[in-house]
């Protein structure tokens, strides 16, 4: 597709240890790409990659065929690819308004980001009524709103989530889903990297699967045809 998201044959880690080996992922515009594994399968990594928040070792990172490796991370926003990191990285001290405006940090246009900031605001109502309050007093449901708004800004074309069911009860957790939906019901492609997958598969158009920094399973949630194969995928089998 022409504005696909790519990365391919990707190695890279952390220092000296390597945790991804020769990865591939694809993620379609506008619809949701979901990356699931056990702690340390990487996936976390990849999206970091991604983001520019770590060099690729080898492998290259593409937008709509044009290449993007090592770009830095505000580079990567101004070409539409924006990250919300695990929790949602908000500012607690901030005001809802504020962490909102930090989210257009790299449009310098004040005009634009409030205009756009009013309109992704009338759709969460609970923060149109706490516009004015400290995100760290928001509710852990809250501060997820505040934080995909907050990715919204930029009006990306791509928002990498990590892990965004990470610590909310399961009410909740049902509900930061359905905000990843409405990400694709605006035209957003999501890149999602997930545990909670009884959650998450649901939702996803793509699936991908980690274990141990490699790629053990790309497909749609059709072809896992069981929940013994899925365990075993998950695993680290095939």
């Amino acid at each position: 597709m022409s504005n696909e998201l790519r990365v391919d044959n990707l190695v890279t880690g952390y220092g000296k240890q390597e945790i991804v080996h020769d990865i591939t992922v694809s993620a379609p515009p506008g619809q949701i790409t979901c990356i699931f594994g056990p702690n340390g399968s990487g996936k976390s990594t990849v999206i970091k990659a991604i983001a520019g928040l770590l060099p690729a070792w080898s492998g290259r990172i593409t937008l709509g065929g044009t290449e993007i490796t090592g770009l830095p991370v505000h580079t990567m926003v101004s070409k539409g690819i924006v990250m919300m990191p695990q929790g949602g990285g908000v500012f607690p001290r901030f005001t809802v308004m504020e962490n909102l405006r930090m989210g257009g940090y790299a449009l310098n246009n004040k005009q634009l980001i409030e205009e756009r900031i009013e309109s992704l605001i009338a759709d969460y109502p609970n923060l149109q009524r706490r516009r004015n309050t400290p995100a760290g007093s928001l509710s852990g449901g809250e501060q997820m709103m505040v934080a995909i708004a907050r990715a919204l800004v930029t009006d990306p074309a791509f928002v990498m989530l990590d892990e965004p069911s990470a610590g909310l009860s399961p009410a909740l957790v049902h509900e930061t889903m359905e905000r990843v939906v409405g990400l694709k019901e605006r035209g957003v492609g999501v890149i999602m990297v997930e545990q909670n997958i009884r959650e998450a598969l649901p939702v996803a158009d793509s699936v991908y699967i980690f274990a141990g920094g490699k790629r053990k399973f790309a497909g749609t949630q059709e072809d896992i045809r069981d929940d013994n194969h899925l365990m075993s995928i998950y695993m680290g089998g095939t």
